[in-house]
């Protein structure tokens, strides 16, 4: 009779934890599975205890009463190691690997990319508008922004690195410039490190708005290089710049796309048709070819380039030749 009934509590224990095995790797039941196949979006709190996440998950969607979902936790010995945060867990998803996403802390990431050669406006505009993150940058002004991030008095314009950023879903659109910003420190003194001894640059902050202005000039890698000789060689020698990009830049919005002859004779800080040396500030934000076109620029005689209309540009030693190329690229198109 004893063997008889060891042998039947034996098998229920096997049978149990057979039972266990096959549910811990069954896919869960969710609300999402059954709609549109998107996954469970779940937010896990700071300081949440393992009976609240089962809640939270059950709440969100999980169809597991939470006081299972809280047993499971509490038998795995991993219930205190839940990280808080924003998880999405998609169809599929096993008890098994749902507990050890939370424990490892895998939160779904989103990612925003921010492109080379736009200016703040058009930083702003993509941080944003992005739905994946938490606004905290709305109605602020420039200086309250930079300030927010960590930046305080630094103009924004051209500060902030081109790169595609991955950053948890619904953090802070503020934490998306704060790392950009951090990639640009990083990058601009790096390529600042490698600067040529000659350079008539005098800081990593004339790099960057040489580098802006470069950026903005040509989107042909082959001739970045080329393009820096020539403004590193008027700088040298105290020549206008004379590019249209930062006189654009200095009408702001009331350009509307046709440079004309008034707009280069009007005067404004970013008028290098009028004024020497540097704008004020960068211009837009420079890659990291354009920054090491500003500090290590192609050695070159030339002092005029002209675009060909096919993106690359016709470089001239002379005003004589300059004006020829001129007359055949832009007069004659």
């Amino acid at each position: 009779m004893f063997k008889r009934l060891f042998s039947i509590t034996l098998l229920l224990g096997v049978l149990g934890y057979v039972a266990i095995i096959w549910w811990l790797q069954r896919p869960l039941d969710m609300v999402a599975t059954v709609t549109d196949g998107a996954p469970l979006e779940v937010t896990i709190a700071p300081g949440s205890s393992a009976q609240s996440v089962a809640e939270a998950l059950s709440g969100a969607g999980v169809k597991l009463p939470p006081v299972m979902l809280y047993a499971w936790f509490r038998a795995s010995g991993q219930a205190r190691s839940i990280k808080a945060g924003s998880y999405e867990f998609p169809p599929g998803t096993t008890p098994t690997t749902l507990l050890d996403k939370l424990v490892r802390g895998e939160q779904a990431l989103r990612s925003v990319t921010l492109i080379e050669g736009w200016n703040i406006r058009q930083v702003l505009q993509a941080v944003r508008s992005s739905p994946d993150l938490t606004p905290d940058l709305e109605g602020l002004s420039y200086e309250e922004i930079m300030t927010l991030i960590g930046y305080p008095g630094v103009h924004p314009e051209g500060r902030f690195f081109p790169d595609t950023y991955r950053v948890v879903k619904r953090a802070p659109a503020s934490s998306v410039l704060r790392a950009a910003a951090q990639a640009m420190d990083q990058r601009l003194a790096d390529v600042w490190a490698q600067r040529l001894p000659n350079t008539p640059l005098r800081s990593p902050e004339e790099a960057l708005i040489l580098a802006s202005i470069i950026e903005k000039e040509t989107g042909l890698e082959s001739d970045r290089g080329r393009v820096g000789g020539v403004f590193t060689n008027r700088l040298r020698i105290g020549m206008r710049l004379q590019t249209d990009p930062t006189v654009i830049y200095g009408l702001g919005e009331t350009f509307e796309g046709n440079l004309r002859r008034v707009h280069l004779q009007t005067d404004t800080p970013y008028n290098t048709y009028t004024r020497a040396g540097l704008p004020p500030t960068p211009i837009a934000i420079p890659g990291r070819a354009s920054l090491m076109a500003a500090v290590r620029p192609e050695s070159t005689t030339s002092m005029y380039f002209v675009a060909r209309g096919d993106g690359s540009s016709q470089f001239s030693a002379t005003l004589e030749e300059h004006n020829a190329a001129v007359r055949r690229y832009i007069l004659g198109r």
